[in-house]
């Protein structure tokens, strides 16, 4: 882990979600109105947003979403392009990630968040909205690995 460090923020703190591995091995797959997929895939686009600039302050707001979701942290990981400059980074999962890409010069950041078994991604919304404060959102739901 620690060669990583130079390359940007890396946290190796997992949730309190987190399991433990002598457990019986789980389907996360999920079914939803008759149709079983592997989860649900939000996007979510945030204008007008605000604190885009601090890798710290975005590693809690993911954080902070993914628990909402009822989700196990594992990993993150975060990029600073510079003093100014936008963050690229990603919470890994034990359920799948929620990653980020922030444009402040353009108020805008780009969230994916992708969630299998029992872990709702809208209830990570909340937080996200009270983190980056956004004027306005676009949001788009994809189910993934569909079986039918």
């Amino acid at each position: 882990m620690n060669a990583l460090s130079p390359l940007g923020m890396v946290s190796e703190l997992p949730s309190e979600n987190q399991t433990s591995s002598t457990e019986v091995a789980k389907d996360y797959f999920v079914e939803k109105d008759g149709v079983k997929f592997a989860g649900m895939h939000l996007l979510v686009d945030l204008w007008g947003a605000s604190n885009l600039t601090d890798p710290a302050m975005i590693d809690g707001a993911l954080r902070e979403a993914a628990e909402a979701a009822g989700a196990t942290i594992l990993h993150s990981h975060f990029h600073h392009f510079g003093p100014d400059g936008g963050v690229s980074g990603v919470l890994v999962l034990a359920e799948s990630h929620i990653s980020i890409h922030t444009w402040p010069e353009r108020d805008f950041a780009a969230i994916d968040i992708f969630m299998c078994g029992a872990c709702d991604p809208y209830l990570s919304l909340p937080a996200l909205r009270n983190a980056f404060a956004p004027t306005s959102e676009q949001l788009g739901e994809q189910r993934r690995g569909l079986i039918g």
